[in-house]
């Protein structure tokens, strides 16, 4: 067999056994183990550990630290949302995220976090012609933004560890936190109000607060926000955006965990 081949045959074969691997998730089994996929799959666990470990980093499957199961990952949900906006997560958040724009007129965007970035995967843009640029597939680090920081806020908390302990904290705009320590007590104060603010931390003259997401497994699954030019921020109460975000992500939880049901 010639080298040219041996690679498309070796390319193949190592599709066919990932699609086997997502393709062991079910309606009924929404969970698995490495030991489950080996019964379901036929294949080695040193094989199937390789192509896990490149699945859960290209984000199309999602491993749960604590249980070591893993799941089907937000990468198949961005890409469903190429095709077709009717998963779960978007039929069920849209209603919730137009409530809020009618409220305020703002951009309100879906984010989540792929291949450890924020990752917008939705966004209703605001009806004033000053607005702050957000689209869907744009990423940014998590460390920046209150979209960003309350994903990582909520993160598992070795994974959060992680994260911070190898990510060079750039400057990206004048309030960006660039010491890991101010960033930890932010992360930890965000936990214990429930939402994120930002001012400048990504984008001069942007401001944005924003809430968590759960999966039905009290796991951070996305975020909602709101993003406002500053000049502009001045005319809302602070309180009131802060209540419609986190009442808005509640309800988007909630509905998650009763359709599970």
């Amino acid at each position: 067999m010639d080298n040219d081949k041996f690679k498309k045959n070796y390319s193949m074969q190592t599709l066919h056994r990932a699609f086997q691997i997502l393709r062991s998730f079910s309606v009924e089994n929404k969970t698995l183990s490495l030991t489950e996929l080996h019964t379901r799959t036929g294949l080695s666990k040193s094989s199937l550990q390789r192509l896990l470990n490149t699945m859960v980093f290209e984000g199309m499957l999602h491993k749960n630290e604590e249980t070591k199961k893993y799941q089907l990952g937000l990468e198949l949900l961005f890409l469903g949302n190429l095709v077709e906006k009717n998963t779960s997560l978007l039929s069920i958040a849209l209603p919730v995220m137009e409530e809020i724009r009618v409220n305020t007129g703002e951009n309100i965007s879906l984010n989540v976090i792929e291949n450890q970035k924020r990752k917008c995967i939705e966004n209703l843009s605001s009806s004033y012609e000053l607005q702050t640029m957000i689209y869907v597939g744009q990423e940014s680090p998590l460390y920046a933004g209150a979209s960003a920081k309350v994903l990582l806020a909520f993160y598992p908390m070795q994974s959060q560890k992680e994260y911070i302990d190898r990510t060079s904290l750039d400057q990206l705009a004048e309030n960006t936190i660039v010491n890991k320590i101010k960033l930890h007590d932010e992360l930890v104060a965000i936990r214990e109000q429930g939402y994120a603010f930002s001012n400048g931390e990504r984008v001069k003259g942007a401001v944005s607060i924003s809430a968590p997401i759960f999966n039905p497994f009290n796991e951070i699954l996305a975020s909602i926000s709101i993003t406002i030019p500053s000049p502009r921020y001045e005319e809302y109460d602070e309180q009131t955006l802060v209540r419609l975000l986190t009442n808005g992500g509640l309800a988007i939880t909630n509905k998650l965990r009763a359709d599970k049901h």
